[in-house]
């Protein structure tokens, strides 16, 4: 699925760091609230006072697990904890507490649909790790006294860091990734996802090649936030390189910032690699071990997992897979689905209407499906009307549209605007009868074996009728008396 850009293949991989929805961070009880006052929040672990040791959260490895679970990944049975070393301002030990050699979750896939033209294709991005370690502080660059500040509330905060595969090809590809991650952490409730807060960063390493080349130089996209930026911030880095080689120079390794204001990103230092943090095992920590009586206890209390539930859609409800994924997206929109189908007995109607309109009006009121104004239940009656004949596809989105702006339940709506399909075949066949009698020309070219012609008579059978006629049996009772 590669797409090129000026005859180059672009190479994406992913560092994502999810913040662990712990109450106390994960090698001290100090609590990990946000947008406390500087410095409330770090206690004498956190800021590294003498004499201090850490100690594991059990509730930051539970997370791991349960993560480890949901992608389909190897749980270690026995991980450690290194020192990788750094010397910022807002580290205050100098070092930050991490794993390396040997990570707690190791392997995984993360699947997810891509509209490539008019295709839907599935994408697969395969995971190398996600390791634990702990959150640095936060450097403050407002004026103090002519002096930087330092607050250290995110010291010590619970982390996940989910590293991939080089297996994405275009930031399309890239975006779909990290939606379907943030879907994941959230879905199970590891991480609550919330990128302006910092609670879920991802970093994009971005290089280019020539087709079939070897793996080009390397720079990583820092602290990304939001799906918009993550886009323009890799086509600009893309187009960049390219231009670079293309100008006789050489890519540097390099850590660089997006710039929103200007659209650009810019090398904020050289990239370090492996060695330059000359990591060795933490002596204060043990080894981590994970019993396997952990990992099915863990299993056991965890929810239906979204992939799980796609896979009970198309099993239980016969919806294809497409649909089926599109449908737990969140846990919400899943809800939504099945509480609809359950009332209704039309799944696949069901889904056709989430899918379309119920989603068209959610994205331009920016809503919610929680907050939509139409209940599983309204929309099971609207769907049940359409089913039993009752209204028309056409009049059945006008019916959507009063249930939206609360003008009453289905069939007070359907009553109040007329919108009742004509059914009675008696009446039907006189208007039939009327049409072909004004339409002579169309009756013989139709009889004459062209079929478009049809057309041309169902447009006036249906304006005869103000719409309320049921289109398949205007065709039904149509074409029994063409050939009469």
């Amino acid at each position: 699925m590669s797409k090129l850009v000026q005859g180059y293949e672009v190479v994406i991989g992913f560092e994502t760091h999810a913040q662990l929805s712990t109450n106390s961070k994960i090698f001290s009880r100090a609590p990990t609230a946000f947008g406390a006052e500087a410095n409330t929040q770090a206690c004498a672990v956190d800021m590294a006072l003498p004499g201090t040791l850490p100690v594991m959260n059990i509730g930051a490895v539970e997370r791991a697990i349960e993560f480890g679970l949901a992608i389909n990944a190897h749980i270690a049975e026995r991980s450690i904890f290194a020192r990788k070393n750094y010397f910022y301002p807002d580290l205050p030990k100098g070092y930050q507490i991490s794993q390396f050699e040997i990570p707690v979750v190791q392997g995984g896939e993360v699947s997810f649909f891509l509209e490539v033209g008019k295709e839907t294709v599935r994408k697969t991005v395969r995971l190398e790790r996600a390791h634990l370690e702990e959150d640095a502080g936060k450097s403050l660059h407002e004026d103090f006294i002519g002096q930087s500040g330092i607050d250290l509330n995110r010291a010590g905060t619970p982390l996940l860091e989910i590293v991939t595969q080089p297996d994405m090809r275009s930031s399309e590809e890239a975006v779909a990734y990290a939606k379907e991650l943030h879907k994941i952490v959230t879905w199970i409730g590891i991480c609550d996802g919330n990128m302006q807060e910092g609670s879920f960063r991802c970093d994009a390493n971005v290089s280019v090649r020539k087709p079939g080349g070897s793996l080009g130089t390397r720079r990583e996209i820092k602290n990304l936030n939001s799906f918009k930026f993550m886009q323009q911030a890799i086509d600009y880095e893309v187009r960049w390189q390219i231009d670079q080689i293309e100008d006789g120079h050489t890519i540097q390794q390099a850590t660089v910032l997006f710039d929103p204001d200007t659209g650009e990103t810019r090398a904020m230092r050289t990239k370090e690699d492996a060695a330059d943090y000359r990591y060795f095992p933490d002596p204060d920590l043990p080894p981590l071990v994970i019993g396997r009586d952990w990992v099915e206890r863990v299993k056991g209390e965890m929810a239906e997992l979204p992939r799980v539930m796609a896979e009970r859609f198309v099993q239980d409800y016969a919806l294809p897979e497409y649909d089926a994924t599109q449908l737990t997206q969140s846990k919400a929109v899943a809800a939504y689905f099945e509480a609809t189908a359950k009332a209704c007995g039309q799944a696949k109607l069901a889904s056709n209407w989430i899918m379309g309109e119920v989603s068209r009006r959610l994205n331009a009121s920016e809503m919610a499906i929680e907050q939509a104004p139409v209940s599983a239940a309204q929309l099971a009656a609207l769907i049940g009307r359409i089913s039993d004949n009752t209204i028309s596809n056409n009049a059945a989105r006008q019916v959507f549209e009063g249930l939206w702006n609360g003008e009453g339940e289905v069939d007070a709506i359907i009553e109040a605007k007329g919108l009742k399909q004509m059914n009675d075949t008696g009446e039907l066949e006189k208007i039939i009868d009327e049409v072909l009698a004004a339409n002579p020309k169309n009756v013989e070219e139709f009889k004459a074996g062209n079929a478009k012609a049809l057309n041309g008579l169902v447009g006036p059978i249906m304006k005869a009728s103000k719409g309320k006629a049921n289109p398949a049996q205007v065709n039904e009772l149509l074409k029994r008396a063409l050939f009469a």
